[in-house]
């Protein structure tokens, strides 16, 4: 229950951080009542993520005081915050890849014998029960590297609480989840909220922050723009305090183009199978259009998007470009000049950017043979390339010289983008390009997929979240076990629709499949 009257669970006052010339905090000052579920939102690099760090002891402020439950405290350290009863649930996740999952959940700190040696049946034992009173199932012995994302980012909430917080931070722990498995953490945020622990909650999607939050902090530009209750605020009046302007139309609008038939056909896949999963898919993507690709997660949709960008080879059929039967060996194939397809995938950080390499190295990459002479790049020549793709995708003009690794999700995914721009890509495999993106951001990529078709590129986009797919896509193809159960186009494409299908729509041989891409 939300208490108004004691002392609010963290008070920040003044709080000022600075990263050189960047203010990632600017005098910063609200409450989060005790017992409350509290978003806290903006777009990327409007500070969140830096007073998130703040409250987990990562980062020491410049500035300002910190009180949580009416005591000023100091947070050199995670550990300091631990002892605060503060637990963060991070969306880049702190879990040990080569560890198992029992072992990230002893750490820091396991239950030990009197020998000082770890006691791992009690561990295990505990873990058990605390996994079975959330509803989450898992290998205790899977290591962290083999799971999946969005069951990485499960792991990394229930350890949060698995340490018994009295504040839980939350950053963004809805990007690499699902629809059921938000549902799931519906229910933990629910029932913390019942057992009296205050929730502090970073998400873009609105409906969840209406769905699971009483109160709302809304920072811009490194600012407190206003603090207070959910229900005093519509969301076009949170969508535009947070922007700092109007957002009348979230999806550009479509243009009229000739049917399907009459423009060139760019991908063809013929009786496709890779991986675990994808299983005799047969598609056409044409010049010009954004087909999307819709499933619950592992329904085959990532071992699709690895094949055609070489990063996975299939197991049979075939890859036609132009008409041309193609076999990738590598990511390396799919650049030749002649192809020049680009993926974005859907983990940035570690698939598709070099963290610590600036954002014109990270963009030149993929044309490298263009600037480059005797095995010397040409500085110069590199910047022009550059320029226009950052242009395009209006990215921060600190990208030209700053490391990757410091900027906000937003800038980082456009990044991500303007380099397959650099490389001329005929086509962009965008796999849930939105995800952990703020509202402001979201709509200058929609707008630039969009452009991006209008001028001839081809599209092949998957995405997690349903409207992206209904407004953007001029064809839908939604992925059952493996398979495309069903083909959605222009007025068909509605949420309902690709949810029941995808929810497992009835499956249509390849044969009809082909015929029903011919006569759309």
């Amino acid at each position: 229950m939300v208490d108004y009257q004691t002392p609010p669970a963290i008070r920040v006052e003044g709080i000022t951080k600075h990263y050189g010339a960047t203010v990632a905090n600017n005098d910063l000052t609200f409450d989060i009542v005790a017992g409350s579920v509290h978003a806290i939102l903006g777009e990327n690099g409007a500070g969140k993520s830096t007073i998130m760090k703040i409250l987990s002891g990562i980062v020491r402020p410049d500035a300002g005081e910190l009180q949580v439950h009416g005591h000023t405290v100091k947070l050199s350290s995670p550990r300091d915050a631990h002892c605060q009863g503060i637990q963060t649930a991070f969306q880049e996740l702190t879990l040990i890849p080569d560890l198992s999952v029992i072992e990230n959940m002893m750490l820091p700190t396991g239950p030990v014998r009197l020998s000082g040696m770890l006691n791992r049946k009690v561990t295990r034992n505990r873990v058990r029960q605390h996994f079975d009173a959330l509803n989450l199932s898992v290998n205790l012995d899977a290591l962290i590297s083999e799971l999946n994302l969005a069951t990485r980012q499960k792991i990394e909430i229930a350890r949060a609480i698995y340490r018994d917080p009295s504040i839980l931070l939350l950053d963004e722990p809805t990007s690499a989840l699902v629809e059921d498995d938000v549902k799931w953490l519906g229910e933990i945020i629910f029932e913390a909220k019942r057992k009296g622990i205050t929730v502090v909650f970073i998400s873009h999607r609105l409906p969840e922050v209406r769905h699971f939050c009483d109160t709302l902090t809304i920072l811009r530009n490194g600012s407190h723009v206003l603090s207070g209750d959910i229900v005093e605020f519509n969301n076009d009046e949170i969508v535009e305090k947070i922007i700092g302007r109007s957002l009348d139309n979230a999806f550009p609008p479509r243009e009229s183009k000739e049917a399907e038939c009459e423009r060139p056909v760019i991908i063809e896949t013929r009786h496709l199978s890779a991986g675990k999963k994808l299983d005799d898919v047969e598609l056409k993507l044409h010049e010009g259009e954004v087909l999307g690709v819709a499933g619950l997660q592992g329904m085959g949709q990532a071992e699709l998007f690895s094949v055609l960008s070489g990063d996975a080879q299939a197991k049979k059929g075939q890859i036609l470009v132009d008409g041309q039967p193609l076999v990738m060996g590598s990511p390396a194939d799919a650049l030749h000049k002649s192809i020049r397809i680009g993926f974005v995938p859907e983990e940035r950080k570690t698939e598709g950017l070099f963290l610590k390499l600036s954002g014109t190295q990270n963009a030149a990459l993929p044309g490298l043979d263009e600037i480059s002479r005797w095995g010397f790049i040409d500085s110069h020549k590199e910047r022009s390339l550059v320029a226009g793709a950052f242009d395009a995708v209006e990215v921060d003009s600190r990208a030209f010289f700053m490391p990757v690794g410091e900027f906000s999700g937003g800038n980082q995914q456009k990044i991500a983008i303007a380099k397959w721009l650099v490389a001329k890509s005929r086509v962009l495999l965008l796999f849930d390009p939105t995800r952990g993106i703020d509202v402001g951001t979201k709509h200058q990529l929609y707008e630039l997929i969009r452009s991006y078709a209008s001028q001839g590129g081809s599209v092949l986009l998957h995405s997690t979240e349903i409207p992206e797919l209904v407004h953007l896509c001029d064809r839908v193809a939604v992925l059952y076990e493996g398979r495309i159960c069903k083909w959605l186009q222009d007025g068909e494409i509605t949420e309902t629709s690709l949810m029941e299908a995808a929810l497992g729509g009835e499956l249509i041989s390849p044969s009809s499949s082909a015929k029903e891409q011919t006569t759309t």
